[in-house]
């Protein structure tokens, strides 16, 4: 199997910002300890606050979608209801 890569970024609207990079630390962690994660990162863009960069790496299609039933049911999955998500997904 292939692996899966997610790229682009996400728009936090400034009400939620504070609560996104408080939950980002522990989601970043919780990613990163999961199978099949390779690369897992969101980087606040230096231009707009509001922009967070994201780049993900899955060895495959599977751990990719178990990655997104774990998001679904945490609580950076609820703090993040509100976002813009403009993704492109490869693999």
């Amino acid at each position: 199997m292939s692996k899966v890569i997610l790229k682009g970024f996400i728009i936090v609207p400034e009400s939620d910002l504070a609560a996104v990079k408080q939950a980002l630390v522990r989601h970043r962690k919780l990613t990163l300890e999961e199978p099949g994660c390779i690369v897992f990162e969101v980087t606040e863009n230096a231009d707009d606050p509001q922009r967070f960069d994201v780049y993900e790496e899955f060895t495959d299609k599977s751990a990719f979608e178990q990655h997104q039933k774990r998001v679904k049911r945490s609580l950076w999955g609820e703090i993040t209801m509100n976002v813009e998500r403009h993704y492109e997904i490869v693999g």
